[in-house]
């Protein structure tokens, strides 16, 4: 079995065991690991503008706002933003600050017939640290120092 299949199936095992509707789980570490290994495999950041410019954005990453700032409403076009930025047949990662806006796009995204979603846990930052208040110190893609920019 290949690296990349071992880490699709992780993916899918987690997912299964939490009754997700999508087709996997994957921690930041193995999500950019999918994105070197598999050809045509998309990140899509579903964090707001806002956050991308003030916090920082993953280069080559899709954009498709989830929630709009200011005042957190519902993207109504996500998902016809999806579908000009990857193909509907692609490998598609979702990412957002923390995991939770992009464990409900992925679920969008499936629902809409996207059938490889998979949700980057921990998300962009990650949790809080309790000790400091602050987001991007224990896990999430920044922390693991994997590629991002402040641009």
């Amino acid at each position: 079995m290949g690296h990349l299949t071992e880490i699709l199936t992780r993916a899918q095992q987690r997912a299964l065991a939490s009754g997700l509707p999508y087709e996997g789980a994957l921690m930041p570490d193995e999500a950019a690991e999918v994105l070197k290994l598999a050809p045509g495999s998309r990140l899509v950041d579903v964090r707001s503008r806002a956050e991308l410019d003030l916090v920082g954005r993953i280069p080559e990453a899709a954009h498709a706002e989830w929630m709009s700032y200011p005042g957190w409403h519902a993207n109504p076009h996500f998902l016809n933003q999806l579908k000009q930025s990857v193909d509907i047949e692609a490998l598609t990662l979702f990412i957002s600050r923390n995991g939770q806006r992009s464990h409900r796009a992925a679920e969008a995204a499936a629902l809409a017939g996207y059938r490889s979603c998979y949700n980057v846990l921990e998300g962009f930052e990650g949790e809080i640290n309790p000790a400091s208040g602050h987001r991007g110190e224990l896990n999430g893609w920044k922390a693991r120092g994997l590629p991002w920019t402040q641009k």
